[in-house]
């Protein structure tokens, strides 16, 4: 779907406000949650799971994540090309009608470096969307299968900025819920949706570039 540039830049922003909170790149078997420190919610970090993960790739050392909610752990041991994740509705980030720190999807993620295009990486935000029409073909053939259920790649960084290397992620629901990040979003927003159990293949079709974190906004 081909997007305005208004419309674009104005997602873009929401986008980045929704995956800017930081988290600490130990894993934690416990976590309360709360934006002003007094939240009593406390949501489980399985075993093994890291909010942030750092590989070498290709000769050269990458970062990849934090983002609000999520936490990666290698689906098998030494090996970081197939991880498995949790999400949690980190302080209602994704979610309205569920409760803070509830657990919304898991999943699978898969390394992938998609193929040099005749363009510059956009640096300009910590995180920076493109929707599936503002890219090129090639990127969007590399998804693993099923390709209807990897339709979100988010890059991995280094001290220059956003990789082409980074993770198709397939998103499974664990129970029923409306994606509104948080309320923030209505129907008319291509992120807004309801979310059954399962698969999410609604789930906004996004290639999205990290530059990491602590390089500002």
């Amino acid at each position: 779907m081909k997007m305005g540039i208004c419309k674009t830049t104005s997602l873009a922003l929401l986008l980045i406000c929704a995956f800017m909170a930081m988290m600490p790149g130990c894993r934690s078997d416990s976590k309360t949650v709360g934006s002003d420190g007094s939240s009593g919610a406390v949501i489980v970090v399985p075993h093994g799971y890291m909010a942030r993960l750092e590989l070498v790739h290709d000769g050269r050392m990458v970062g990849f994540g934090p983002f609000v909610g999520y936490y990666f752990r290698p689906q098998d041991p030494g090996d970081l090309s197939r991880l498995r994740f949790v999400c949690f509705n980190e302080n209602r980030f994704y979610s309205s009608d569920m409760p803070n720190g509830a657990r919304l999807y898991e999943g699978t993620a898969v390394r992938t470096t998609l193929p040099q295009a005749d363009r510059v990486l956009p640096a300009q935000d910590r995180i920076n969307p493109l929707f599936f029409g503002e890219t090129p073909e090639a990127w969007r053939d590399t998804r693993p299968e099923p390709q209807d259920e990897f339709v979100h790649f988010h890059s991995c960084y280094d001290a220059a900025g956003p990789a082409h290397t980074g993770y198709w992620i397939r998103h499974v629901a664990v129970s029923d819920f409306t994606y509104d990040m948080g309320g923030l979003v209505g129907r008319e927003s291509p992120l807004y949706h309801r979310v059954h159990k399962g698969p999410d293949r609604d789930f906004a079709r996004i290639v999205e570039f990290d530059r990491g974190p602590g390089k500002g906004n």
